[in-house]
């Protein structure tokens, strides 16, 4: 009987130790485990670019495994450029004996077991051969080195900074700007690539994690700054306009006011004095922290009655209800539920490049880009129904204190 209960006591005991023992061998074997082959590319890109550009303290996190994306984030990445290599240049094929190449028929079942434990790696190897030929397609070349230029090399500091203070998660937007700065060095047409490098992230809805815009490429777009007035003859009845044309609010009784074609009659709305039908334009407004409706209007939308203040109707805004429910009113509606609410909040206007991009002032932080062709004259819109706070259009020489702690490290 009493052999039995200590036997009862016993196997748990090595049951337990046999657990454990297998735990520590898993955590042993896993601390080995060599990164997946996406990731390891990624390091091997950055190294190669490293030789090509003249100076990139980035590039050096990325391929001394400082700064490690997930393999997600990597094939992505990989599948995204060599479209772009594609279809902007024409690399020299070079016939290389890369560890990528297609299996051959009588090897279809190592292949097949390659993919399952890669979890589909193997499927990425035409995509990294486009990038690395071209790669090497540069190196090749008798003047292999490029001068990133000062922008850029501004934008890469900043960045780097911001990834070092914990603000950006991966600096993946410092290694996709290194990418377009190699590639335009053989352009006979020279552009600011720290531009098109926002424009592009813009269009793709990718700017980052936590959406952030270097300093240099924030002055940029502050510089374009216009001093933006309310159209009181646009108003609806129910709105307060200040004297100075630059705060609105909900009033408690309806007003009697001349009938006009341009006045909203249905919802709580204003639009600016003055139209834009080109250049860059930029405008700040602080926001209630219940309701707000933020954009552009085009000329030729309906503003009267109550129909969707939509894209479907000609209105590009940016809408916040009840406190908490931040969208962009495409159809359907894009939720941006993820985002803080801002309390100050920058529209820019860019009408050349299509682009309508929404920014959190105090963050310098993305929000939101609307992105379309225009055709015709756009107005500032704004709408509100809170009654004790007012919409305030800032004066357009008013700047945001800049982030830096301490002196500014960019100006």
């Amino acid at each position: 009987m009493m052999k039995e209960c200590l036997q009862f006591l016993i196997e748990p005991a090595k049951k337990l130790k046999i657990r454990l023992k297998e735990s520590r061998k898993r955590v042993k074997l896993e601390k080995k485990e060599p990164l997946v082959e996406s990731q390891l590319f990624i390091m091997e890109l950055a190294r190669e670019l490293n030789k090509i550009c003249q100076r990139s303290s980035i590039l050096s996190h990325i391929w001394t495994s400082e700064d490690i994306w997930p393999p997600g984030v990597c094939r992505d990445f990989i599948v995204e450029w060599a479209a772009v290599l594609e279809k902007r240049v024409q690399p020299r094929v070079i016939l290389s004996e890369y560890p990528y190449e297609k299996a051959d028929k009588k090897d279809w079942k190592g292949h097949l077991l390659c993919m399952l434990e890669a979890g589909g790696e193997c499927d990425m190897g035409p995509h990294k051969r486009v990038i690395m030929d071209w790669t090497w397609e540069i190196k090749s070349r008798p003047q292999h080195t490029v001068w990133p230029g000062e922008p850029v090399l501004m934008v890469l500091d900043d960045l780097e900074f911001q990834w070092k203070r914990g603000r950006l998660p991966n600096l993946l937007p410092a290694m996709e700007l290194v990418m377009l700065a190699v590639m335009n060095a053989d352009s006979p047409v020279k552009e600011d690539v720290t531009k098109r490098w926002l424009v592009r992230k813009q269009r793709s809805q990718k700017i980052d994690a936590a959406r952030y815009i270097p300093h240099s490429l924030w002055n940029w777009i502050c510089d374009a700054a216009e001093e933006v007035t309310l159209d009181s003859d646009s108003a609806n009845p129910d709105l307060l306009i200040s004297s100075d044309e630059k705060r609105m609010r909900c009033g408690l009784e309806h007003r009697e006011v001349p009938r006009c074609p341009r006045r909203f009659n249905g919802w709580w709305c204003a639009v600016g004095q003055e139209g834009f039908a080109s250049g860059r334009h930029y405008w700040e407004v602080e926001v209630g922290e219940r309701d707000w409706r933020l954009g552009v209007v085009k000329a030729s939308a309906v503003r009267q009655g109550y129909r969707s203040l939509t894209t479907d109707t000609g209105y590009l805004t940016l809408r916040l209800e009840r406190g908490v429910d931040l969208k962009a009113l495409t159809v359907p509606a894009t939720p941006l539920s993820y985002i803080l609410v801002p309390r100050k909040v920058g529209v820019y206007l860019d009408y050349e490049q299509g682009q309508l991009s929404f920014y959190d002032v105090e963050k310098r932080s993305h929000l939101y880009t609307y992105n379309d062709k225009f055709t015709e004259e756009l107005f500032p819109v704004f709408g509100t129904v809170e009654v004790i706070k007012d919409l305030v259009i800032r004066p357009a020489d008013v700047r945001q204190p800049c982030l830096c702690s301490g002196p500014c490290l960019w100006n």
